[in-house]
């Protein structure tokens, strides 16, 4: 673990009283709390980070191709609707 550096935040109080109220029935500090907290939070969104990248990875087509097959989706719809049948 590296060194701790002591910041200040703002929340809302009743999200205060429910960390604290956490904090004592863990018997651990707010501070370990909110470590844990953002840790888990960070991973998460690490993770969700990554399931992207998979998916764009395993779709065929990289995200430049998917806006211009959106594009070019729209003109057609635009030919289309112009065209007399």
């Amino acid at each position: 673990m590296g060194q701790s550096i002591k910041t200040a935040i703002s929340m809302q109080e009743h999200l205060f009283k429910k960390v604290s109220e956490l904090a004592k029935e863990l018997q651990m500090s707010r501070s370990k709390v909110f470590s844990l907290a953002v840790e888990e939070f960070i991973k998460k969104k690490e993770s969700e980070k990554l399931l992207r990248q998979i998916n764009a990875a395993y779709s065929g087509e990289a995200p430049e191709e998917r806006e211009l097959g959106k594009r070019h989706k729209k003109k057609h719809k635009r030919m289309v609707a112009t065209e007399s049948w």
